[in-house]
């Protein structure tokens, strides 16, 4: 029994360094830890430096700053043919595997994306880049008098992965929502509203059966490449993003 009390001392010593230890070696916090310390912001509301339209080497006038929210001028939209600023690519750096997100907002019926992995030299971003589908599906549907299909719908990877509706949660036109995306060889997910909607591995067997039976099918570059620009659609809608950083995989 006169050893009793050592070894009570030894187990409280050794539990407390386990519990040490464990704690610093918790996923959450240290994936916490990474995402504050290895932000890159692509646009933080105050300069559109970097940014570019697609295939150009500078930015429409449309394209501009409002409330710290990137966005364009509606006037200059309706003087234009009623056509937006065009399809925008944040240039001064690609990206492989990355962890992206942004907030955004649409009238109602808008219709908009974000593209990523994305080249230029082609007809237009859909041609070449997989695209997180940013919709207002209910003003879309009662606008167009036309029912979506479910890869047609906000949160989905456009043409190839739909949505999952039971865990997707979209806020009304007009309200912003944010978007996620982490993209790594081994495995992709989509985030709307902080709720997965998508999940798949790229280049897969089931990616390729997809891609061949479906919109892409003959198109030949679409989704090929494993790093590219970031990108932001023009639909010829309103919309309005902010908050967009990235960080590295």
């Amino acid at each position: 029994m006169k050893y009793l009390p050592l070894l009570i001392l030894l187990f409280t010593i050794l539990s407390c360094g386990q519990t040490k230890k464990n704690d610093l070696q918790n996923p959450d916090e240290l994936d916490e830890q990474v995402s504050k310390d290895n932000w890159i912001y692509l646009f933080d509301g105050s300069t559109l430096d970097g940014w570019r339209n697609y295939n150009s080497d500078k930015l429409s006038g449309q394209w501009m700053i409002e409330d710290g929210h990137l966005t364009f001028d509606t006037e200059k939209r309706l003087e234009v043919d009623k056509k937006g600023g065009g399809d925008l690519i944040y240039g001064d750096e690609e990206f492989d595997n990355f962890e992206l997100y942004l907030e955004w907002k649409l009238p109602k019926g808008g219709n908009s994306g974000i593209f990523y992995h994305l080249k230029e030299g082609y007809g237009g971003p859909p041609e070449v880049s997989p695209e997180y589908q940013l919709l207002d599906d209910d003003g879309w549907e009662e606008l167009n008098k036309a029912k979506l299909e479910d890869w047609q719908k906000a949160g989905a990877d456009y043409a190839m992965y739909a949505p999952d509706d039971e865990t997707k949660i979209l806020h009304p036109a007009g309200e912003w929502n944010s978007s996620r995306i982490i993209f790594t060889t081994d495995k992709v997910q989509y985030f709307l509203n902080g709720q997965q909607t998508v999940e798949f591995v790229p280049w897969s067997e089931d990616w390729n059966k997809r891609k061949a039976a479906g919109k892409w099918k003959n198109t030949e570059d679409y989704g090929k490449y494993k790093k590219g620009y970031i990108g932001l659609q023009d639909h010829d809608s309103p919309i309005w993003f902010r908050e967009i950083k990235i960080r590295k995989l």
